[in-house]
């Protein structure tokens, strides 16, 4: 099957952010482990989980993306994912790897950017002929 310039490029970096998953996944059940509390890990794994099903959810409407190229909504919704997860996770990666508590105030914009983010696929998908 051959894609369309802007699927290729979400399928791109959907690949890149897991890969990116699994590294930091893997960091934190053998790096930090033994270094940070057990709530502390819970934290850093909020923010590995988060990063894997919105990963997974790019990779989905990047397939939608090849059949709907110009659908600008749903273009921007790719986009807020990925600045949403990114917001999100590195926020709670970074408060329990630099013990930096503020940081915990950052996760709730990368958290609203997620939630718009399904919601624009979501009426773009449905709204879309």
């Amino acid at each position: 099957m051959t894609l369309n310039k802007t699927s290729q490029n979400f399928f791109a970096i959907a690949s890149f952010l897991m890969a990116l998953a699994i590294a930091i996944g893997a960091f934190g059940a053998h790096g930090l482990k033994s270094i940070v509390t057990d709530d502390m890990l819970k934290i850093y794994n909020t923010g590995v989980e988060y990063h894997f099903y919105n990963t997974l959810g790019l990779f989905a409407l990047s397939i939608f993306i090849n059949f709907k190229e110009n659908n600008k909504k749903l273009i921007i919704a790719c986009w807020l994912m990925v600045i949403g997860l990114l917001i999100f996770s590195i926020s709670l990666y970074l408060l329990v790897i630099l013990n930096i508590p503020i940081l915990g105030a950052i996760t709730p914009i990368g958290g609203t950017l997620l939630i718009i983010a399904w919601l624009m696929a979501t009426y773009s998908i449905l709204k879309d002929k």
